[in-house]
Parts: structure tokens; sequence; C-alpha cells
């Protein structure tokens, strides 16, 4: 509801949006800001069944099709997103990983208790070649996460060398032993993880001396442009600890900042993933708003210290966070996904998108079976959920040139408070097309977008996700109810597009 016409809402708890229009006007830069296709990265956390019976099954099933142990059908899910990175082994879990556990011959490999999650024993069956050799499959570059919470310099250090030493030493000799004569050539690694929490309690000083310690140790013989490391960046709001990481760190040992955010309702009670209620969803929605304001706050602190923008900020975990579905492991985080979380997902792609200048990566938290998945499984059976569909339809930005915008948005209230109802994101790909990614989370009222444009285009398709209840989803017995489907209700006028964008939808409309 626009800003003078709340005085109109009656007490109490009501939904309101304006009938009327939302104005977004594309405004072509001189200088081109690509899209980082890494945006639209991915999380593989030793958690729950994201790993063990999500992506792996094992070289002995009979049942389920694979390939090395790995599901045929998650491959071509993933193969269909075209993820460009995904993120293992944690998370937490990864200061606790100690990455020689996981080589050689499999029935020799000492297990570990995960005691971050769920207190189960994990035999090391997947490891290190099982995870870089699934990366190759799926065609995505690999981002492996140090461990610098309880693990040494040392060990850090031969990772490195096990996985890109193409010369004779002991780490790329041993990993001849286990199999693997050419290097995978690893760029993204990340130093340490949440070192401000599960990565050790530290203070933003003191991780900035154990992070310059450990990165120095990161040698590179590949001489393809040097490690992309990666710091373990902010809590949400933690504003000092990205000062602080900003001051101290020389940029010759890192190129991206880490930030953490989740949508969540509240930490302690944070609500079904199902049967939430309308002030649940608000609040989740005005959570996933808030990192907007995270990643412009953030941003102005690294500009002070980088106004070229070298080092990018890497929102590598972000997604909806709820209570886990009734009768599973409480430290599975295992999470249906409804259409709340495509609206989380759609709003929060634009917010990077729009911000790509800074914000170069990112990585959706979590693959599968954990918290805001994009592939659920059960046995032999898959699911794509919600947001698999919005990610696989925000593709088209991948490595497009950024078009800035201005937006004027008619407000989604509750109850006295307010957040924008529309978030819209645009892209011109390498052949001259441009991409317009439109969001309405009002779950009540349509949204009648205009959209400016700089110059006479044609529609060439446009493709809505939503579906006839807010809380709906896809599971294993219906089947997929929610993907997206041709949209008849946008159209173009020489230098216009309009659209009315029905209530929980996301809409990609292409034009040339």
């Amino acid at each position: 509801m626009k800003r003078q016409l709340i005085s109109l809402i009656c007490v109490g708890a009501i939904w309101g949006s304006a009938y009327g229009q939302n104005m977004v006007t594309l405004t072509p830069s001189e200088k081109p800001i690509p899209i980082s296709r890494h945006i639209y990265g991915h999380f593989a956390e030793h958690l729950g069944r994201c790993v063990y019976d999500g992506f792996y099954v094992g070289e002995g099933n009979k049942n389920i099709p694979h390939t090395n142990g790995v599901r045929n059908d998650v491959i071509a899910a993933l193969k269909e997103l075209q993820i460009p990175n995904l993120r293992w082994p944690g998370g937490c879990f990864a200061d606790t990983y100690h990455w020689k556990d996981g080589i050689g011959p499999k029935a020799s490999r000492p297990a570990i208790v995960n005691n971050w999650w769920g207190g189960v024993t994990e035999d090391n069956s997947f490891g290190t070649h099982d995870f870089l050799d699934m990366c190759e499959l799926l065609g995505t570059e690999p981002y492996l996460a140090g461990n610098v919470g309880s693990g040494e310099v040392q060990e850090l250090a031969d990772w490195v060398q096990y996985v890109n030493f193409a010369g004779n030493s002991p780490m790329s000799d041993l990993r001849r032993e286990n199999g693997r004569d050419k290097p995978w050539n690893v760029k993204f690694w990340g130093v340490g993880n949440e070192s401000w929490g599960c990565g050790g309690n530290m203070t933003a000083e003191y991780y900035s001396d154990i992070y310059r310690k450990y990165s120095t140790f990161m040698a590179d013989w590949s001489n393809t442009g040097g490690l992309y490391r990666i710091a373990s960046g902010a809590n949400s709001a933690d504003y000092h600890w990205t000062e602080t990481l900003m001051k101290q760190l020389p940029k010759s040992l890192v190129k991206g900042i880490a930030l953490h955010h989740y949508a969540v309702i509240d930490w302690n009670k944070k609500g079904s993933s199902i049967t939430y209620t309308d002030e649940q969803y608000f609040k989740t929605m005005k959570s996933a708003w808030f990192m907007n304001e995270l990643v412009e706050k953030h941003s102005a602190i690294m500009d002070k210290y980088d106004a070229k923008k070298d080092v990018a900020l890497v929102v590598d975990e972000w997604g909806g966070w709820y209570e886990v579905e009734p009768n599973t492991n409480p430290g599975f985080l295992y999470q249906q996904n409804t259409m709340r979380d495509a609206m989380i997902a759609g709003m929060t792609l634009n917010i990077f998108n729009n911000h790509a200048d800074r914000v170069k990566m990112a990585n959706l938290a979590q693959t599968i079976n954990v918290l805001q998945a994009v592939i659920l499984t059960k046995e032999e059976k898959m699911i794509k959920t919600p947001t698999f569909h919005v990610l696989e339809m925000y593709k088209v930005h991948h490595d497009a040139n950024l078009i800035p915008l201005r937006i004027s948005s008619q407000d989604f209230v509750w109850n006295g408070e307010a957040i924008p109802a529309v978030s819209a994101s645009a892209s011109q790909d390498k052949n001259g097309r441009t991409h317009i990614s439109l969001v309405n989370i009002d779950p009540k009222s349509s949204q009648d977008v205009t959209v400016a444009l700089s110059k006479a285009q044609k529609l060439q398709s446009a493709r809505l996700l939503t579906s006839a209840n807010l809380r709906d989803y896809n599971d294993f017995d219906a089947g997929d109810r929610i993907v997206p489907k041709a949209f008849k209700g946008a159209k173009v006028d020489k230098q216009q597009l309009t659209a009315k964008l029905p209530p929980f939808s996301v809409l990609v409309v292409t034009l040339d």
C-alpha cells in the first residue's frame, strides 16, 4: 500500500497492498557490469541427508541408478540448473573435517562422529576424490572450505598441494597413488567457516591474524591467476567483522569476504515449513528482504578500503530456515519447500543481481534434503522444489550484463509494517537479448507492473511460477504440481512492458 494510504488500514492483522502501478525503469550503463554466474552457486555440507542418501548412495547400490555412487537423477537435475560452483564439506562440519581421513581405500578410511549435525557416525566413504570427480560430472567448479578451527596450517597447505600440484611432491605423489594423475586445479577456497561461531568463536581481530597465517601457506602452482581465497565473513549485521577484515587483510591474500544470512522468523521458534501463519509469512519475507540492507551496508564498508571493488562480497550461505519436518532427526535440518521459498529465492537473487558490482558469488543453503533445498530425495524418488524452478528460470542471468534499474513498488503491509511487494532485476546476454525477472511477494493481491524499456523490443517469452495456494509444495506422491508455465499476461508495446503479476509469483520475461 502506498505510504500515504497507510492510515486507511484497519486496526489489526490485515494484508495490505495498493491497487495501482509498480514502475520499473531500465537504465543501461555505459560500463558493463557482469552478473557473475557464481552468484548462483550451491552448498553441500556433510549434514543430514545432503551428501549421504542425497548426492551419494554408494557404488554398491542396486536400486538407484548412479555413476560412481552419485545419483544420476541428481546429476541431470543439477546440470539443468547449470550450477556454477558447489561448496563442500561445510559449513560447521568443515572445521572438524580432516581431509586425509577421506582418501585412499574406502574400507580403510577411519570413521568420524558428526558432532554438529545429529551425532551420527560417518564412514568417510565420500571424500576429496569423490567430491571433485562429482564436480567434473556436474560441470561445476568446486569450492573447498578449509579447516582452520581444529586443523593445522600444514594440513590445509597439504590439501592445496594434493588437489592442485601437477609436479612431483609428497602430496601429488599421494594423489597418484590414490588413482588420480592430473590435478583438479581447484580455484575457490574458503579459509575457515563462521569463525565467529562454530568455526572457533574467534574475535574478528584474532581471525584476521589466523587468516593471514593460513592463507600465506596456501601456495598455488597452476599459473592461472592464483587461488581465490575467501575469508570467513560476518554473521548477518556484524559490520565490525567486515570492517576489521577489510582493514587487516592484504588484498594479495584475499579475493572474497563471506556473509551469512538466513530468512528466519525467530531463532528460538522458527515455525513450520508448511503450516505457517500469515504473520509468519510476512516475517519471513521481511527477514529475506533484510538481505538488501545487509548487502548495501557491508558493501559500503568494503568501498572505503576497496574503491575498485577487487574484493568480492561472497554470500556463501543464504536461504529460509524453519523447524524440521515432524519425526525427523532435529540435527538433519530436513524441511519442505513451498511457494514461500520460491519468493525468498526470487527476491534474494534480484538483490544479488542488482549488486553484481560487489556480490560476485553466493551459495544457497543447501542443495539436497537440507534447509532451502532445490532437490529432495526419498529412496529411489526425487523431486524438484519450487526453489529449483526459480534457479532454473533465473539462469538466463548467468554472466549476462546487469541492466541497472529504478523501481517504485507498492507495499506489502502486515499489521502496519511494510516492505516492497515487487522486486526486479534485468540483464542483457551476449546475444543482445534482455531478461527481466519480476517477483510479487504479496500473497493476496495481484500487482500491475510497467517496465520502461530503453528501446523498442519484442516479447520472446514469458514464464511464470505460481500455484493455487501459497503453502503448496511438490511432494513424492503428488508429483510436480508447481512448475514454470508460459504466461500470457505480459505485453510489450514499443518501449513499454506491462504485466499483471498474480499473488506470490515469479515472472521471467525475455525480449529481443
